[in-house]
């Protein structure tokens, strides 16, 4: 019994020696001072200033890139229009060409039967003065062998006369009109030409005007990923600078705790065998959460259903510059700068024109390739009442793009080189306030 109370009392003692303020405290950790830690804090504020100017500047440049490539997006449909206005041009003045030629074999063909005619009146007349004639001489007035006789045989003379002066006045008003309508083929050729000339001329400007777009627009997109690289490297600096302020506010935080553990160290010290902590945690029941039904789309024309049937067949084909027509994706052409970097001119595929040529061929609707052109091809209806079927217009007066309306927001497209036809939500940014209804 008194070797068992005696084991007690020993190991109690051991327990608060343990404890008790003679026990070897860990040593401190470092403690940085406040004119460190505020030089820190003064570098992240400049390094986070900077970011910000660089944040603003890279706004400032793609929003600038973004206007240049709306610029290249409507200087190459410029192009393209230029290219079918020339196409148009060699056309009619083809057509003046043939008119005028055979305008010219109509003048031609008159003024040799109004020579003709001249020559035959000249007989007549020449006859009229020669003897042993019965028409046309002075033998015809003496033969005769009555006065009825006489005033028929001059009455007969005179409506020869008559009838060869009248078909004199035949001939020369046919030579007239022929005259009339050279002269109107040779000024309808000369008009034609001269549009033909004003469409050679401005085929090479717009595609001028579309390389300086272009080369402003890569530019632009130079100095964007200069500014990308700067920011990004001074937000690496930044993260870099918050990381050693944070490491010496941790510092500070745990050179704290550590004063403050050792403080309650040393006033507990007496009591810990005695002190118990315990901790229970509740469960909380999970709250279910229910699925909201999304809205469903009504019923279409069958016009309309065709229309975007034969485009959402062509999701997958590769844009391509100046492709597609009413039977579908073709090789594109030459656009001498992006376009050229992604073959399109070797490529078979769509343009946003294009897709929707062949889109509307399948109702028979046959739209010209230009979205200029197909922007005013129908029926102008406020954006908000927009419904399926509708076309979507960017840029001025439709020049830089367009797309088929789906309904709940959505759309189907061509949208540029290096891409697909795909359905993508409406891109409310710098749309037409107007869509256009063909059906």
């Amino acid at each position: 019994m008194v070797r068992w109370a005696l084991s007690v009392v020993v190991a109690l003692s051991a327990v608060v020696g343990l404890a008790g303020p003679g026990a070897a405290a860990p040593p401190p950790p470092p403690n940085p001072g406040d004119a460190e830690i505020g030089a820190g804090r003064q570098e992240v504020d400049a390094k986070a200033a900077r970011v910000g100017e660089l944040t603003g500047a890279l706004a400032e440049a793609e929003a600038r890139l973004q206007h240049l490539t709306d610029d290249v997006a409507f200087t190459m449909e410029l192009a393209n229009k230029a290219r079918v206005d020339l196409e148009a041009a060699r056309r009619e003045a083809d057509g003046a060409r043939r008119e005028a030629e055979a305008a010219q074999v109509e003048a031609a063909a008159a003024a040799r039967a109004v020579e003709d005619a001249r020559d035959r009146l000249d007989e007549f007349a020449a006859a009229s003065f020669r003897q042993g004639s019965t028409v046309g001489s002075l033998s015809a007035y003496l033969g005769a062998s009555s006065p009825q006789d006489l005033l028929a045989r001059a009455q007969l003379l005179g409506a020869v006369g008559d009838s060869s002066l009248d078909a004199m006045d035949d001939v020369e008003r046919a030579r007239a009109e022929g005259a009339n309508k050279d002269a109107a083929a040779r000024a309808a050729l000369a008009l034609a030409d001269e549009k033909r000339a004003a469409a050679d001329r401005a085929a090479p400007d717009a595609d001028s005007a579309r390389i300086t777009a272009q080369r402003a627009q890569q530019d632009q997109a130079s100095e964007a990923r200069a500014i990308q690289e700067d920011k990004a490297r001074v937000e690496g600096e930044l993260d870099r600078a918050r990381g050693t302020v944070e490491g010496m506010e941790a510092q500070r935080a745990q050179y704290d705790r550590w004063l403050a553990d050792k403080r309650r160290e040393e006033e507990a010290a007496a009591a810990l065998a005695a002190q118990q902590a315990v901790q229970q945690a509740a469960a909380r029941p999970a709250v279910p959460v229910r699925p909201v039904a999304g809205p469903v789309a009504g019923p279409v024309g069958n016009r309309v259903e065709i229309v975007v049937e034969r485009a959402l067949r062509q999701l997958g084909v590769r844009y391509s510059w100046g492709g597609g027509n009413y039977d579908g994706p073709t090789v594109g052409i030459r656009d001498w700068g992006v376009g050229d970097s992604y073959g399109d001119y070797y490529t078979v595929g769509f343009d946003c024109s294009g897709l929707m040529m062949y889109a509307f061929a399948g109702v028979g609707v046959h739209l010209p390739h230009y979205s200029g052109y197909q922007h005013n091809a129908g029926r102008k209806v406020p954006l908000s009442q927009a419904r399926r079927g509708d076309l979507l217009f960017w840029g001025p007066g439709g020049g830089t793009h367009v797309a088929l309306y789906l309904g709940g927001g959505m759309m189907v497209e061509a949208p540029y080189s290096g891409s697909h036809v795909r359905v993508a939500p409406v891109r409310y940014g710098g749309v037409l306030p107007y869509v256009t209804r063909l059906l």
